[in-house]
């Protein structure tokens, strides 16, 4: 973890009306200057956890704080020090790109001078310099991501709060949102966001947590989370030379020779062989196997993904799906603006 931890969770709980337990008690940090994620399925408490900690939904006990503040005794001088980008975007169809985030300055103290050097610098920041002149309305999904991303961010926040920021957007806007938001964080900006799409979270993410129902089942790096389930699946198909499961029995009582083998599983034409590390067994497996004589058809390697690990402690799947209702009521961006009607 980088340096002081700009968020502290403790034990965290929110209870809605009717009793339905959105957070059981949740305990985490971020650290400052760290890429921290939430990763779970719609109606996990990914959205309720960061609603509460913008200031946005009182929570029901526990302690949260947010850069040294708690969300309930200063939750002024936690606005004015976090930007968020919610699921719901927000944004003024009739003004123009330029317009719109130079009013976002101005609504949080600046002037309009330094609010309108401000815009420009982050529009050119996320590419939409060139359409800065058109209203926000004629904007592609990915664009008007992109603008309500640096909304959040006209103030130089040192928090930035994104909650599925690329949900429902086409693969080259989210892998041009995906290289704006390493820039920042490389500029020192601490981001926190929550996602349900286990290559963003793998991607991005220094550290993560998997959250499920309202608890969180793991917290560590993307990379010895996937290392905790056992790591790469290898298969080896066996070609046909007329051995059949003879030569299937052969190539089991080899691969468990090795001493990297931590598990052999296979049927009447392939082997399913797990090891540590995929890429420094292929080569020496196949070896051995042609040195006595057993036909390899192909081979191929599977690493362990997040959502293998989300599995291992719920034993379900994620289910990447649009974005929809969340556990958390829809909450507007009140520092941030009205929608002009």
């Amino acid at each position: 973890m980088a340096g002081d931890e700009m968020v502290l969770v403790e034990r965290l709980v929110k209870v809605y009306p009717g009793g339905t337990r959105a957070l059981a008690g949740i305990d985490f940090s971020v650290g400052q200057g760290e890429f921290f994620g939430f990763l779970g399925p719609n109606g996990a408490g990914k959205s309720t956890a960061m609603k509460i900690l913008a200031t946005l939904l009182k929570k029901t006990s526990g302690r949260a704080l947010v850069g040294g503040y708690e969300v309930d005794e200063e939750p002024r001088a936690i606005r004015r020090s976090i930007g968020f980008a919610m699921q719901e975007v927000g944004l003024d169809d009739l003004s123009t790109g330029r317009d719109f985030l130079a009013l976002q300055g101005v609504l949080y103290g600046q002037s309009m001078v330094k609010a309108r050097r401000r815009a420009e610098e982050l529009l050119e920041l996320v590419g939409l310099g060139p359409v800065a002149g058109r209203r926000v309305g004629t904007y592609s999904g990915g664009m008007r991501r992109r603008i309500d991303l640096v909304a959040a961010l006209m103030h130089r926040p040192a928090l930035l709060f994104l909650d599925e920021p690329t949900s429902g957007l086409d693969p080259q806007s989210r892998l041009a949102i995906w290289e704006h938001l390493r820039k920042l964080n490389e500029e020192g900006v601490t981001i926190f966001l929550t996602t349900q799409m286990m290559e963003e979270a793998d991607r991005l993410c220094r550290r993560i947590a998997i959250i499920d129902r309202g608890q969180i089942v793991a917290q560590g790096s993307p990379g010895a989370l996937k290392e905790e389930v056992g790591g790469d699946a290898i298969t080896v198909s066996i070609a046909s030379d007329g051995g059949g499961s003879s030569q299937v029995g052969k190539a089991e009582v080899l691969a468990r020779e090795r001493a990297y083998v931590t598990g052999v599983s296979g049927d009447s034409g392939s082997l399913i062989i797990q090891v540590r590390d995929g890429s420094k067994a292929v080569p020496d497996l196949v070896r051995v196997f042609l040195e006595h004589g057993v036909p390899v058809g192909s081979v191929s390697v599977a690493s362990p993904t997040l959502d293998d690990v989300f599995f291992k402690h719920t034993g379900r799947k994620i289910r990447a799906e649009e974005a929809g209702g969340d556990e958390a009521s829809q909450v507007l961006r009140p520092w941030l603006g009205l929608k002009r009607r």
